[in-house]
Formats: structure tokens, sequence, C-alpha cells
């Protein structure tokens, strides 16, 4: 699989995140995902919307499902997302569900592993149901809540190696990575770049970042294209 750049939309209302897709978009990035706060703020509303000022670019909605499956799965693939997210931490069957949805709609499943107990067991596991990919995360309260206690700030560059090498579908790593990290993410194995919070978006107001945005993806996305997947 050749090095994907997707960018998540954080945001929180959509017309902003239909600017900020839109310059993504000019820059090179190849998927969008619909961010949780824009869920959130937006629901499928914001989906479609994407999907209308995209027709031909996958959609990533980061439901972050843990029940209720099927119907969340089915809901956001009609509203036009063509990927979406389980937690590795949802009961199986719901997993299952999720799976079970994606055919349905033709949609793909992407497994996050945030908050297991061994993540690689974790990534495992959701491959093992089904996923499509496998989401490396470390969570934002998780990262900021230790770092703030004066620990060192997890990464999933620590276990992204072996995450890799557990599953066979592409991995993406998700969580405070800087630039340079997440253009790092293929020389990993992992091809599935995400640019987000706090690389493109303010991650505490959720907003777009200040400065050339579209000039600094440009040079992200030519310099992740340009890799080979380890």
């Amino acid at each position: 699989m050749r090095p994907i750049v997707q960018i998540s939309l954080d945001l929180t209302n959509i017309d902003e995140a239909l600017e900020t897709a839109e310059l993504a978009m000019r820059a090179g990035v190849d998927w969008l995902e619909a961010g949780t706060p824009l869920i959130l703020a937006e629901g499928l509303h914001g989906v479609r919307e994407l999907r209308a000022a995209f027709p031909q670019t996958p959609i990533v909605a980061d439901l972050k499902t843990m029940d209720g499956g099927y119907l969340e799965a089915e809901m956001m693939a009609n509203a036009g997302a063509t990927h979406v997210v389980v937690m590795a931490r949802a009961h199986e069957e719901t997993i299952r569900c999720v799976v079970k949805a994606g055919a349905d709609f033709g949609c793909q499943v992407m497994g996050d592993n945030m908050v297991s107990e061994d993540m690689v067991a974790g990534a495992k596991r959701l491959e093992d149901l089904g996923c499509d990919y496998v989401i490396h995360h470390i969570g934002y309260d998780e990262r900021r809540g230790i770092a703030a206690r004066g620990d060192r700030m997890p990464s999933p560059l620590d276990q992204l190696r072996e995450v890799v090498q557990a599953v066979e579908v592409p991995v993406q790593a998700v969580g405070g990575l800087s630039i340079e990290q997440a253009i790092e993410c293929p020389k990993y194995g992992a091809p599935l770049v995400v640019l987000g919070a706090p690389l493109t978006i303010d991650a505490d107001a959720f907003r777009t970042a200040d400065g050339d945005l579209e000039s600094s993806l440009r040079m992200i996305c030519e310099a992740v294209h340009a890799q080979e997947v380890a």
C-alpha cells in the first residue's frame, strides 16, 4: 500500500471543516476524517456536507463506536462515509456488528486499540474480528494527564513496529506525534499518516492552526508520498 495522508477535521462547525478540507485537498491530502468533535457538533449533516463537497474522496467517520455498532455504521455509510471507527475495548459482538454493516453498506472498518490493556493484542483482536485497518492510538487525555504529572508522555511510536508486525492489515499511528514523527510512520511499516491536532489544528480550541496551513500541508504530503512503506 502506498503512503496515504489523512487530515483529521477535529473542528466543531461544518463551514470551517469544509474550508480546511478544501485547502487540504489542494495540498495533496488523500483522505478526509470527520473527527469526533465534528461528528459531535454536526453529526450526519457534517458527513453529508463533506461528501457533497468531495464526492470522490474517502471520508473516515471517527465514531469511536462502543455499542450499537450496526446502526452507527449504517447511518454513517448512508451519509457518505467510506470508513468508520470501532474501539477494541468494545464487546466483540459490537465489533462484529460494525464489520457486518461495513460489508452490507460498502464501508470499510478501522479498529482503534486506544486504552487496550495490551496494545498489540488489542490490534490483533481487531484484525481477527474482521477490521480492515488498525488505528494504534494513544489518547488525548491519557497523554496530557500523564505529562501533567511530570511523567514521560507515551507515544504510539513506542510499540508501532510491534503492532505492524502483529497484523497484516494496514496500520495508522495516532496520538501526539510531531510533524516529523508523523512523516516517519511509513518507515515503521504504517502507511496511513494522520495529520490533525496538534499538527494542523489548534488542539485546545479545536480550530484551524494559524499560519500558512496549505503550504505546510503540501510539504508534508510531498514528503510522505515520496516514501516506500517498510
